[in-house]
C-alpha cells in the first residue's frame, strides 16, 4: 500500500522530541514489509545544509483566508525512504521548529500544502498518516476542499496518531479564516480552535503510543478536556506501541560503548563499562556498586518532582552512584548540580544531551530512573532494558506496559514498578532495586536476561500498524 507519513519533525534532519524518531523509525520499518513510504515534513533552516542533495519537484500556492504564498517541494532520499521537503521562508526558516504567535497559520499552511502537494509530486496514498495538533486539521481540509476534486483526493483515508495529548493546538477563533470554510464545530473546543480536536472528529482511525495510555486519556485524569471527543470515537481508536531501532540500541554491537556485551557474563561486562564512566565523572570508583541514571526531559511530566522529593535522601544512605542527564526546567538543572555539589563523590551529572554519553550511560547502568506522571509511550525504559539496565518506574501508560514488576517469591519481572505518583512510593522502590542489586545477585542476574530478551523492536511495531492500515482500508 502507499502511505505519506505527514510529521512536523522528522530525524535526522529535524528533531524537538520522539515524534521525529519516530518519522523515521516507522517509515523506514513499513518499507522492509513492501510498502511504498514516503516522509512530507516542512523544510527548517537547519535543513537548508542538505539543499545540494535535494531534487525540486515543483510549487503550489497556498490560499488561507485572503493570504496567499508559495511553497515548494524537494525530495531527498535518506535510509532509502524519500523525503519531501515543503519550503516556504516566511513560515519554516526559522530559529525554532515551534512557539511562535503565528503557529496556527504556519501549519496550516504546512496542511495545505501536503494536500495540494499530492498532484504536484503524483503521489497519492492510501493512507494520509497524520501525527499530533501540527496535522491534524488536514482531515477536515480533505473533507471540505479536496475529496470532489478527483477520484484520487475521494479514496484517500486518514489516520491520526496522538504521541501526546497534552499538546493540542489550542488557538483564538480567528484562526478559524484560515481554513477558507464557513463556522464548523468540528474544530471548536471550549470556544477556541483546537487542530487536535479537529483530527479527532474527522480521521479516518485515531491511535496513540500504547495501549494503557489509550485508556487513560479516555478518563478526566489524562484526557486533558478532550477525554469527552475521544470517548465518541471510541470505537476507532486504539494503542500501538512505539517501538526501538534494535540495530541502534544493541549492546554487541554498539560502536559509542566501551566494552561490548550480550547476554553472557553481562554484569561483569557491564561493570567494566561502568568503571569507565564513574572515571568520566570523577566519582569515586567502585563498579561493585549500582549505578542508577537518569536519562531525558527535565519536566514535570517525567516525574522529576518526585526525584527532588526523594532523591537526596537515597543517596546519602544508600550504597550507590549516581548520573544525571538532562535539560529543562532551570529549577531541575539546579537540582542535579545541587546533589553533585553535595555528594561529589557519589553524583555526577550532565545538563544538555549528548548521544554518546546517553549510549554510555545506558550500557554502564544498572538502574535507570523514569518515574512519569504520565507517559505515553517511552522509549528511555526500553533501550535501558535492551542494555540490562533495570527500569524503576510508575505504572502509568507505555511504562505500565513494558515493565514486568520485580516478583520477590519468583524471581519473574524486568524493572521495578509503583502505583501511585508519590515520592514516597518512588523512593521505596528505588531503595528496593539498589537492595536487590547489593543482596540477591542471582534474582538481579535472572532480571537482567528477562530484560534484555524482551522485543520491543520497530518490527512488531510495523506489523501492527500495518493491521491497522489493512483495517482501515477494508483488506
Amino acid at each position: 500500500m502507499k502511505v505519506l507519513f505527514c510529521s512536523s519533525e522528522a530525524f535526522p534532519f529535524s528533531k524537538t522530541g520522539g515524534l521525529a524518531d519516530m518519522a523515521l523509525f516507522l517509515p523506514k520499518s513499513l518499507k522492509e514489509l513492501g510498502h511504498d513510504v514516503r516522509i512530507i515534513t516542512p523544510y527548517y533552516r537547519q535543513i537548508a545544509k542538505h539543499h545540494k542533495e535535494m531534487i525540486f519537484k515543483g510549487s503550489a500556492t497556498i490560499g488561507m483566508g485572503g493570504i496567499e504564498t508559495i511553497v515548494n517541494y524537494y525530495e531527498l532520499v535518506h535510509q532509502g525512504i524519500p523525503y519531501i521537503f515543503v519550503q516556504n521562508m516566511h513560515y519554516f526558516e526559522r530559529d525554532q521548529l515551534y512557539g511562535y504567535n503565528d503557529d496556527a497559520e504556519r501549519f496550516t499552511c504546512f496542511s495545505y500544502a501536503i494536500l495540494e502537494g499530492l498532484k504536484v509530486f503524483d503521489f497519492y496514498p492510501n493512507i494520509l498518516h497524520l501525527n499530533d495538533w501540527q496535522t491534524g486539521m488536514i482531515p477536515y481540509l480533505l473533507d471540505e476542499h479536496y475529496r470532489q476534486r478527483n477520484d484520487h483526493y475521494y479514496s484517500i483515508h486518514t489516520l491520526l496518531t496522538i504521541h501526546n495529548l497534552e499538546y493540542q493546538g489550542s488557538f483564538d477563533t480567528y484562526v478559524a479564516r484560515f481554513f477558507n470554510t464557513e463556522f464548523n464545530y468540528t474544530y471548536i473546543h471550549f470556544d477556541r480552535v483546537n487542530f487536535l480536536k479537529a483530527g479527532i472528529e474527522r480521521a479516518t482511525k485515531i491511535n496513540t503510543v500504547s495501549p494503557t495510555y489509550r485508556n487513560e486519556v479516555l478518563t478526566n485524569d489524562y484526557g486533558f478536556s478532550l477525554d469527552g471527543a475521544l470517548e465518541k470515537r471510541k470505537n476507532d481508536f486504539s494503542g500501538i506501541l512505539n517501538g526501538i531501532d534494535d540495530a541502534v540500541f544493541n549492546p554487541k554491537t554498539d560502536h559509542f560503548i566501551d566494552v561490548p556485551f550480550g547476554l553472557l557474563k553481562t554484569k561483569e561486562l557491564k561493570q567494566q563499562n561502568k568503571e569507565a564512566i564513574l572515571h568520566h565523572f570523577d566519582l569515586d570508583v567502585n563498579p561493585e556498586l549500582p549505578l542508577v541514571v537518569y536519562i531525558g526531559r527535565l519536566a514535570t511530566q517525567k516525574g522529576i518532582n518526585l526525584m527532588t522529593r526523594s532523591l537526596e535522601e537515597v543517596i546519602e544512605f544508600a550504597n550507590a552512584r549516581f548520573i544525571l542527564m538532562g535539560s529543562g526546567n532551570d529549577s531541575y538543572q539546579d537540582f542535579f548540580r545541587y546533589l553533585t555539589f553535595k555528594f561529589p563523590e557519589k553524583v555526577g551529572h550532565y545538563i544538555g544531551f549528548n548521544e554518546e554519553l546517553a549510549h554510555k550511560l545506558y550500557a554502564s547502568s544498572d538502574i535507570f530512573l523514569m518515574p512519569s506522571r504520565f507517559e505515553p509511550c517511552g522509549l528511555g525504559q526500553m533501550i535501558a532494558m535492551r542494555y540490562g539496565s533495570l527500569p524503576v518506574v510508575r505504572e502509568t501508560g507505555g511504562l505500565k506496559d513494558t515493565v514486568d514488576p520485580y516478583n520477590q517469591y519468583t524471581g519473574e519481572g524486568t524493572g521495578f514498578t509503583f502505583a501511585n505518583y508519590d515520592a514516597y512510593e518512588f523512593k521505596e522502590k528505588l531503595f528496593e532495586a539498589i537492595n536487590v542489586y547489593l543482596n540477591k545477585p542471582k534474582d538481579w542476574n535472572k532480571l537482567i536476561k528477562q530484560a534484555m530478551k524482551k522485543d520491543y523492536s520497530l518490527r512488531q511495531m510495523a506489523l501492527q500498524y500495518e493491521s491497522l492500515y489493512q483495517i482501515i482500508l477494508g483488506v
